[in-house]
């Protein structure tokens, strides 16, 4: 059986979701966010893990503006992250987000580890974040599928030390590992690692389809029901 990892963004949820609800919605709220939590210390060290990275900066309001940046650039930074994941989780409890799943990437994670595979998750996105969107989606809660969550703190998903960090935590051979995402440079730091590689090529994301040079030589599927053949092979 195989160890399947996959991306969030484009390959289990649209880029839609994560462009235009959660980045909007933790845009909005983190002027508040920051004003009710501020002084909580989990808040408070990521908020000074932005001030010391900018010497000058000490207000609130102004490491606020910082962020709101970031979200607008789609920076992946690792306090932004966490401080994301945070808004996003008082969203998820209180009801007033909900993530969407594409209906084959549910079908196909609970037939996956219906049949053994294991599964496990990599994403820019703060590995508690990944866990609310999956336990709070409109296919129900899908926590229970995977054996673990990566983020960035375990390295940039185009450097292929990140996969070989992220296959010594697993405990698997990185030859035992199939990486699905939607972008090549992943695939292709993945894919020096020794993993396995899918090119997830959704036509809601990305219109005009990817031919074989624009995917540098790693399979190409439009659903995770495709992905099926590639595990048997």
């Amino acid at each position: 059986m195989a160890t399947i990892l996959t991306d969030i963004e484009g390959t289990t949820s649209s880029i839609s979701f994560v462009k235009e609800v959660l980045f909007p919605y933790a845009r909005k709220a983190l002027p508040g966010f920051v004003r009710a939590h501020g002084d909580e210390p989990e808040v408070r060290r990521w908020l000074d893990v932005v001030a010391t990275e900018h010497g000058a900066m000490c207000e609130d309001a102004i490491i606020v503006e910082t962020l709101q940046g970031w979200i607008d650039e789609d920076r992946k930074h690792t306090a932004l992250k966490a401080l994301q994941g945070m808004i996003w989780r008082e969203g998820y409890l209180a009801g007033t987000l909900q993530a969407d799943l594409y209906p084959d990437a549910a079908a196909g994670l609970r037939r996956w580890h219906a049949e053994g595979h294991r599964l496990a998750v990599y994403s820019s996105g703060s590995v508690a974040a990944q866990q609310l969107l999956f336990a709070h989606t409109d296919a129900g809660d899908l926590t229970p599928l995977f054996d673990a969550f990566f983020d960035t703190e375990a390295g940039p998903k185009r450097e292929a030390d990140s996969y070989r960090t992220i296959a010594a935590r697993l405990g698997a051979p990185a030859a035992g590992i199939v990486f699905l995402s939607d972008v090549v440079a992943e695939l292709d730091a993945a894919r020096e690692a020794g993993m396995r590689t899918v090119l997830l090529d959704r036509r809601d994301d990305y219109p005009q389809p990817r031919d074989a040079a624009a995917a540098n030589g790693h399979p190409r599927v439009e659903s995770f029901d495709a992905v099926d053949a590639l595990l048997a092979g």
